[in-house]
């Protein structure tokens, strides 16, 4: 191992007026001190991550029935996206916070004591999950598990019931139970640590604790169990 030097340079008296010390520059401890500032900010920005998560729903957000008196059918939009950010514990731990955007609609029409009713509903719905997370050791590619607790808000919501005869109040005030639900949530997946990035692809389940909607007749009802695929990039 070569032993550390340093670049001394002694410069003349003349270039320094009124001082008749000669003056030393010294480099390689400005280096030093640049690489160790740099090391510390890096070492303080890794525990954390911010970014974006992105997927699909495996299942659909609406059940709904055809039979010879209901005719209900639903639409799932098939993206799911929204910001997400993390902190890197030591040990594998970590704790992961998303906010996840999805979009449905359904409609349909069933039978009742005023006549046929005619039932629509068009909402979007953000997902707030707050998960524990556990990676396993790897150098590149680390497998993880996570669990947690998430809530689910209705925005946006369109709906309405109508029927040749004026639907009651209480009849069309039935479409939705919940605007808010929250359930609990586990997953698995990869995170794949590739430069500057992490790419963290994963399979989640969700069970929620009530329905946003049901149908008294049982034509259509919220669907309690989600599952879905999604693509986390963070920096």
């Amino acid at each position: 191992m070569k032993p550390l030097t340093f670049d001394v340079r002694f410069l003349p008296e003349s270039s320094f007026p009124g001082n008749g010390k000669p003056h030393r520059t010294v480099r390689h401890p400005m280096r030093l001190w640049f690489l160790l500032l740099a090391g510390g900010v890096a070492a303080f920005s890794q525990p954390f991550g911010f970014g974006v998560r992105a997927g699909v729903p495996l299942n659909d957000f609406v059940n709904t029935v055809q039979s010879q008196n209901f005719g209900f059918n639903s639409t799932t939009n098939r993206y799911i996206i929204g910001p997400m950010a993390e902190l890197r514990l030591p040990f594998g731990l970590g704790v992961e916070v998303n906010g996840l955007y999805r979009h449905f609609s359904f409609r349909g029409t069933a039978p009742s004591s005023t006549g046929t009713l005619f039932t629509s509903a068009n909402s979007g719905a953000w997902e707030f999950p707050l998960l524990a997370k556990f990676r396993f050791p790897s150098k590149v590619i680390r497998p993880y598990v996570n669990g947690g607790v998430a809530w689910d808000t209705l925005t946006g919501l369109e709906h309405s019931v109508t029927s040749v005869v004026p639907v009651p109040p209480a009849i069309a005030n039935t479409l939705v139970r919940h605007n808010t639900t929250r359930g609990f949530v586990l997953g698995a997946g990869l995170d794949v640590h590739a430069l500057i990035i992490h790419l963290q692809p994963e399979v989640r389940y969700t069970r929620w604790g009530a329905q946003h909607f049901l149908d008294p007749n049982g034509g259509f009802s919220s669907n309690q169990n989600q599952a879905e695929f999604l693509l986390g990039i963070t920096f």
